[in-house]
């Protein structure tokens, strides 16, 4: 039975591990998910036939609350709420692997009465931390998205020596651990410092930056499983885990990039303030408004176009009345492409699936790096709920605190339209220079109100 079981495990690793690779490729993502689905599901059965300590009634019933539980948020939760509900699930993954090492360490000290090999004392303690860190670190981004708490970097004096001491304080309770695994204080000790971490790292990151926090804290609960998997001794718990820990690193270097940060900063904590300066906003910005009637002119009136969603989009659930201003501009052969920066929106690929939910083509979604060339040859760039993402103040002014991040080159195109409700600004709290550009024109409104409206106007001309 255990060769069997392993061999079940080999089939589930591979398949996770294809599954992965052809999410590289939108033809072959929905085969790559199935695959992966499929490898969890002969996990779950290798470890099932396994278990002797409680019954397989017990294990349906959590079963049956567990899937009834995720039914409901599955269809309750709408898509502008999907970062907070992923922030959530990271928490959750991150809370099952320190519940796990707890029961086990208390398990084996207290009722079996047993001594703990090295490595699994280790394991539990890094499973107690990372899980621990996940856990409360995750609530925290959930309240910032969820706007339970400001979004604001919330910053104190002495902020990061606190944090060195309470992780020095860690290590220091860990060695404690392994030299005397009976004393319960010293477990206790773990729990609260982890817990206590994770919320200090988070609460001084900024709203805009929740998609690099929200992919590391996916890296996070990953590595967490993987610690528990070790644990528990089972390989395909640490393959399945290695594989989120190293994926969820890779994304947020890739975010870090996206947003001119460093790796370390992200880890230390405080990732995301701004030193504000006098002056900062800069001079006041004269707009120039445009009307639903003379939008729909400017899109009758071009040959090439390019969408950047943001937030906002998100917001108004405009994804689907785009796609319609879409095929507008098709029948009309109007070229037409929607340009995706890396963090836009409150977690990695945000946009990507609202637009995906609208029935629009992968094809036409393209990154950064490939489309900035395109602007200046575009007729007409329409930003939708963007703001931050295509603030040339990040290209042009030192003294900005987005100064250096790589930004979608909108403000080159011949005109701009920019679909937003007020002069607000965006969550880096940044006045946006490309408002009071020449080439720049304001559709003020609700986006999906106003483009609706553009799209009405289209179809009667």
């Amino acid at each position: 039975m255990s060769i069997a079981i392993q061999i079940a495990y080999l089939i589930s690793s591979i398949l996770f591990v294809l599954g992965i690779k052809m999410l590289n490729k939108t033809k072959s993502a929905r085969q790559g998910n199935r695959l992966s689905a499929l490898g969890m599901f002969i996990a779950i059965l290798a470890t099932l036939v396994q278990i002797q300590v409680i019954s397989f009634v017990e294990i349906f019933a959590c079963i049956v609350v567990g899937a009834a539980i995720g039914l409901y948020y599955a269809n309750k939760v709408e898509m502008t709420k999907m970062p907070e509900m992923v922030a959530l699930f990271n928490g959750f993954g991150g809370l099952a692997s320190f519940s796990v090492a707890l029961s086990d360490y208390f398990l084996r000290t207290n009722v079996n009465l047993e001594s703990i090999e090295l490595v699994t004392v280790i394991s539990i303690i890094v499973s107690v931390f990372i899980g621990g860190v996940t856990f409360t670190g995750s609530i925290i981004a959930f309240l910032k998205l969820n706007g339970n708490i400001s979004g604001s970097p919330i910053t104190f004096k002495g902020q990061h020596p606190l944090n060195l001491a309470l992780f020095l304080s860690f290590l220091t309770a860990a060695t404690f651990t392994v030299i005397d695994q009976t004393d319960p204080v010293l477990i206790i000790v773990l729990i609260v410092i982890s817990l206590v971490l994770g919320v200090l790292t988070v609460i001084p990151i900024g709203g805009a930056d929740m998609p690099v926090v929200i992919s590391l804290l996916n890296s996070y609960s990953g590595m967490a499983a993987c610690a528990t998997g070790f644990i528990l001794n089972n390989n395909v718990l640490i393959v399945a885990g290695s594989l989120v820990g190293a994926s969820g690193i890779i994304l947020t270097q890739i975010m870090c990039k996206a947003m001119n940060r460093s790796l370390v900063n992200v880890l230390l904590g405080g990732f995301g303030q701004t030193v504000s300066s006098a002056g900062e906003d800069g001079p006041s910005i004269t707009v120039k408004e445009i009307g639903v009637e003379e939008t729909a002119m400017l899109f009758d009136s071009v040959s090439s176009v390019i969408v950047v969603p943001g937030y906002g989009m998100a917001v108004a659930q405009a994804q689907h009345v785009i796609r319609e201003l879409m095929e507008q501009c098709e029948k009309r052969n109007i070229d037409f492409k929607f340009a995706i920066h890396p963090v836009a929106g409150r977690m990695p690929g945000h946009m990507n699936v609202l637009l995906a939910e609208a029935n629009i083509s992968y094809d036409k979604l393209i990154e950064m790096e490939s489309i900035n060339d395109e602007f200046p040859n575009t007729d007409l760039v329409l930003i939708v709920g963007a703001n931050d993402v295509v603030n040339p103040a990040a290209r042009n002014n030192p003294q900005s605190p987005i100064y250096g991040m790589p930004i979608l080159n909108a403000d080159k195109a011949r005109t701009v339209i920019v679909s937003k409700r007020s002069m607000g600004k965006g969550y880096a709290g940044v006045e946006n220079e490309l408002f009071g550009y020449p080439n720049c024109l304001m559709l003020f409104g609700d986006a999906k109100q106003t483009i609706t409206k553009v799209v009405s106007e289209m179809k009667e001309m």
